[in-house]
């Protein structure tokens, strides 16, 4: 009895070996290509994103909120420079009225990682390309990146003037949008720095928040006869003298140094400076610009190139939080929506 048993142990034992290797030779003889091709598409998996959102702002966060809600693979690369960073509160904006910009967006970060399907990179997108049914992105860090889809979230880039003290003050004493910080210097001594058909209409809408005003035109004014005589008529005075610099202490405004000597006191000044996009992504896309340099899209904030969507400062002059963190969300359902009927 014994001896069959240890028979049978044998015989399991030489079987159970011989399987062993086997399996052992078939693994030793898989080519090495084999090997590449799964680890390859291991990566491409990690590489691959329902979609990436360029920016990560208020405006992408939000449209990466609307997009892991609906179980979607997001990724958001943002390099951490918003435009209004040096904004000490931000305004107009329900339940988050006077709040630092920064807290708002910490906030609104860690509420959408939140969702297992969102990714965060901080890094920048160097280009993008249409490669077949797909885009690839390739980011700063050299990152290859894939996706069905593409969000431009990127916001703009103010140019400043080259006036000293302009840029400290920016955002701070030097604003742009009364909507955004007008109540915050109502009835104060306020300029405007603007010039022709810009600087009229600037001055009627800041004449709203304060009587107290002075247009800037930094060099010979080229309003009509009528706009400046409608603008003395309603107390607005006119400044021709160029200006020297901006006098401030820590971004608060003190007053305006003139090239002819003259120093005229100031609570807050106006201005509208042109922009630049941070990136040539859009055009690289082949998205069409406005006039005004904005990316052009529609009530969905979809582009002008198929799967292509953008939101926020990128696309539109209403420059606020609030019409960021909408944009954001209309380009987030509208690219979600175009995914459903493109794969039902």
């Amino acid at each position: 009895m014994c001896n069959i048993i240890k028979k049978t142990l044998v015989v399991l034992t030489r079987r159970k070996f011989m399987k062993l290797s086997l399996v052992t030779s078939l693994a030793v003889s898989l080519p090495d290509t084999l090997f590449s091709l799964l680890k390859n598409k291991s990566m491409e998996d990690k590489q691959y994103f329902d979609v990436i959102i360029v920016g990560g702002s208020y405006a992408g966060l939000s449209a990466a909120m609307a997009l892991g809600r609906a179980l979607k693979k997001v990724l958001i690369i943002d390099a951490g420079k918003p435009c209004n960073r040096q904004t000490p509160h931000s305004h107009n904006f329900i339940t988050q009225d006077g709040v630092a910009p920064n807290e708002i967006a910490n906030l609104a970060k860690q509420q959408v990682l939140k969702y297992e399907t969102v990714h965060f990179r901080e890094d920048s997108v160097v280009t993008a390309r249409r490669k077949a049914d797909k885009f690839e992105i390739t980011t700063h860090q050299q990152q290859v990146l894939f996706a069905d889809k593409i969000i431009l979230a990127t916001g703009i880039k103010d140019i400043m003037p080259d006036i000293p003290g302009f840029s400290e003050c920016w955002g701070i004493s030097v604003i742009h949008c009364p909507y955004c910080h007008g109540y915050e210097v109502r009835h104060r001594k306020t300029g405007i720095l603007a010039n022709g058909e810009t600087a009229f209409e600037m001055s009627k809408m800041i004449r709203n928040w304060t009587d107290d005003l002075i247009l800037f035109t930094n060099g010979r004014s080229i309003l009509t006869v009528e706009q400046q005589t409608k603008l003395i008529d309603h107390g607005i005075q006119i400044v021709e003298d160029e200006i020297e610099e901006i006098v401030h202490k820590e971004g608060k405004l003190q007053s305006l140094a003139l090239k002819d000597g003259i120093h005229l006191p100031l609570d807050a000044l106006y201005a509208r400076v042109p922009f630049a996009h941070h990136n040539e992504v859009a055009q690289q896309l082949g998205c069409e610009l406005t006039e005004q340099g904005y990316i052009k899209t529609d009530l969905m904030q979809k582009t002008t190139q198929s799967g292509v969507f953008a939101c926020g400062d990128n696309s539109t002059m209403m420059r606020s939080v609030a019409s960021a963190v909408y944009t954001g969300s209309m380009a987030g359902a509208a690219c979600n929506r175009e995914i459903i009927e493109e794969n039902f």
